[in-house]
């Protein structure tokens, strides 16, 4: 009997001890998966990058290139100022292909954004024929309602409204005469798939033709014909002019390389084509272009409707002249009035 009883106490006191075992091992892989749970908690919190009522806005563009990368900083650097430091913005880039555009565009049709900003008349031109249901505002779209964006400047009907930069052939052409007075056949460059480059260069031509200037036309479909395009020109004119124009502009380069070689000058219509080598330019500036679009984002982000925000033309133009182009050329800057000078 004793060692019965004996024998029911060692049974007694092992199951005790299991019993307490498990208890402490659930414990503790409690305590585990409750500090893991935090952890990831923090690890959400911390990888998020806007608050909840952040605004997502989609900056769509057919290529990519320094002035449309000073819109852009612009445009954010405004809106962020005026209250949105907090925006997430996605960056559409086709890479020069229309039809990556096209799809680009399309597929915004169905995509949650508060705001669309296309750059430049190509990409406006898609984002606002795909019909997309954001609104829209471009940043420098040469001629809106040339281009089919708009009906009329001061009453948008196509849910989009922006900036345009009116692109001034008249005086692009009267600085070339005092920087370059013996010109007399000018060569014009652009691409004929840009609704933008196309009127611009109509216009100057048009220029040319009433004020006693000859002139030859070359055009291109991408930029990879621009540097043969420019290269059978340049021996044929005294000057080469190109227009606003995404696909040149991306290769300008070429063209200047091209022009260097037979001592004639590039004329452009924007700061950055000087940078590439023009010898000078008169526009708008980039960064105006894209602050003044963030003030009308302002506007319609804050419940304004697209109609009610009319589109801005700005004429406040740059005179900018390269002095580098200008050495390679042998040519001395005359003293202009508002002439800007850069590169020396």
């Amino acid at each position: 009997m004793k060692k019965l009883i004996a024998m029911l106490l060692i049974l007694a006191v092992a199951l005790t001890m299991a019993a307490c075992g498990k208890t402490a091992a659930s414990e503790s892989t409690t305590a585990s998966e409750s500090t893991a749970a935090s952890a990831a908690a923090e690890t959400t919190a911390a990888s998020g990058t806007a608050s909840a009522s952040a605004k997502h806005i989609a900056i769509v563009q057919l290529v990519d290139n320094s002035a449309f990368s000073e819109m852009i900083e612009a445009f954010e650097n405004k809106l962020s100022a005026l209250g949105y430091a907090d925006a997430v913005y996605d960056v559409k880039n086709a890479q020069g292909d229309m039809s990556t555009l096209n799809s680009i565009c399309a597929e915004l049709k169905s995509a949650d954004y508060d705001l669309i900003v296309p750059i430049v008349t190509p990409a406006a031109q898609a984002v606002v024929n795909a019909g997309v249901s954001a609104p829209v505002v471009f940043i420098s779209v040469t001629n809106p309602v040339g281009a089919g964006i708009m009906g009329d400047l001061a009453k948008p009907d196509k849910n989009a409204t922006g900036t345009s930069n009116i692109v001034p052939v008249d005086e692009i052409f009267g600085l070339a005469g005092k920087l370059t007075p013996d010109l007399k056949n000018i060569g014009v460059l652009y691409c004929s798939g840009e609704t933008n480059a196309v009127q611009t260069a109509q216009k100057a031509e048009k220029y040319l033709d009433e004020n006693g200037y000859t002139y030859k036309e070359v055009t291109v479909a991408s930029s990879a014909e621009v540097q043969q395009a420019a290269q059978s020109l340049a021996p044929k004119c005294d000057a080469i002019y190109v227009p606003i124009d995404s696909t040149v502009q991306s290769a300008m380069a070429q063209v200047v390389e091209a022009a260097t070689a037979q001592k004639i000058p590039v004329y452009g219509s924007d700061p950055v084509m000087v940078k590439s080598g023009a010898l000078a330019c008169v526009s708008v500036s980039n960064t105006q272009l894209g602050e003044e679009s963030a003030v009308m984002a302002d506007q319609i982000l804050r419940g304004t409707a697209v109609a009610d925000v009319p589109a801005k033309a700005l004429t406040d133009y740059q005179y900018v002249v390269s002095a580098a182009a200008a050495k390679a050329l042998g040519l001395t800057i005359p003293q202009i009035d508002g002439l800007v000078t850069i590169g020396q």
